[in-house]
């Protein structure tokens, strides 16, 4: 079948254009396979990083179609059965296209996002090296000392290192990241997706200072938006938010309400809900904007707000609590008492192996 590849060229001192190359291929074939084609027999000056050709390296990372993706783990047919699932109109293209129609169908391909594009596919990701190199993504020196023996882990302790481990480092979560496109600060999921794996070793002996270190501002855990694309691209199963949470939980933990507003805004809103079965509005900005009338300031940003909300008839003078109160409740004091090993092996179950050993 013929394919239509539209491809986002770009020069550090150029605006990018769009190149397009047709190709013959079969549906098996993956998108690094057409791309070497692509390079071989019609365009030598076409420039994308390979590697392993495996989901191993995560060398091949680029926007596929609009989303970021593994070059050498997504194949044509796969591609094509995606966007008849999300465009009606591409059903009937792709449907057309092995009977030789003048419509084949596209496949856009363009450089990952949040990064500095180098040349056509290849960007530079110092930044990215940086954010993570920031969190110390090793056991402390303390833990790799041990002369007499090797460390020993139960299962269970290794086992909450297997979901966070199998991450590549591709930058399909960072390309793909709200926070890190508008909060340059914010280390990214890649980072944090690392940082839980070293606050969940039993060999590392810095826990508490690390999580005083994800803690800080909007460059930490607080930083992330709860957008889901970190876990909607990743290729290897690792879901950097699932990671995000557990850091919160840990901190949660060890924290008070008083400790910050990103602390004070996770705890009020859990208490309201066991409370009420949903959210009472409000309490809640009086009690994490205002800090229960601690912060004059926080109380005095409230008052716009909330005298548009009375003079548009928006502001609820009752609550009334949900029907489902007690269940929410329930199920909130379940998972809030549910033993730590066995929330690692719930969210684990269907991950992938551990990559490269």
């Amino acid at each position: 079948m013929q394919v239509c590849f539209k491809i986002i060229r770009q020069e550090q001192s150029a605006p990018p254009k769009v190149q397009t190359y047709f190709l013959d291929v079969d549906p098996s074939s993956t998108i690094l396979d057409c791309l070497n084609r692509i390079k071989w027999e019609q365009d030598g000056t076409l420039a994308f990083r390979k590697n392993c050709r495996n989901t191993i390296c995560g060398s091949c990372s680029m926007r596929i179609n609009g989303r970021s993706a593994l070059a050498c783990k997504e194949n044509i047919r796969g591609e094509l059965e995606r966007l008849k699932q999300i465009s009606s109109n591409m059903l009937a293209i792709a449907e057309s296209a092995p009977s030789g129609l003048d419509a084949p169908p596209e496949i856009m391909l363009a450089p990952m996002g949040n990064l500095p594009v180098i040349k056509d596919l290849i960007v530079d990701m110092q930044r990215f090296w940086a954010n993570l190199q920031t969190i110390d993504p090793y056991v402390s020196t303390a833990g790799r000392q041990m002369p007499e023996r090797e460390f020993l882990q139960t299962p269970e302790e290794r086992a909450r290192l297997n979901q966070s481990g199998n991450c590549i480092l591709c930058g399909a979560c960072y390309s793909e990241c709200n926070a890190c496109e508008v909060d340059s600060s914010f280390v990214g999921p890649h980072a944090l997706a690392k940082a839980y794996r070293l606050v969940a070793d039993s060999r590392d002996q810095q826990t508490e200072e690390r999580l005083e270190k994800y803690n800080r501002g909007t460059e930490g855990v607080w930083g992330c938006t709860r957008c889901y694309y970190c876990n909607a691209v990743c290729p290897m199963g690792v879901a950097p938010l699932d990671q995000i949470g557990k850091i919160k939980e840990a901190i949660l933990d060890r924290k008070n309400a008083q400790t910050n507003r990103s602390i004070r805004h996770r705890k009020v809103l859990i208490d309201l809900v066991k409370q009420g079965g949903w959210i009472d509005e409000r309490r809640f900005g009086l009690q994490v904007v205002g800090n229960s009338f601690r912060d004059l300031k926080g109380l005095l940003s409230l008052g716009p707000l909330g005298l548009r909300m009375v003079t548009r008839g928006k502001f609820p003078l009752h609550f009334e609590k949900s029907e489902g109160t007690d269940t929410v409740r329930s199920l909130i004091e379940t998972v809030q008492t549910l033993d730590p090993a066995q929330q690692v092996e719930d969210t684990t179950t269907d991950t992938p192996e551990p990559v490269g050993g």
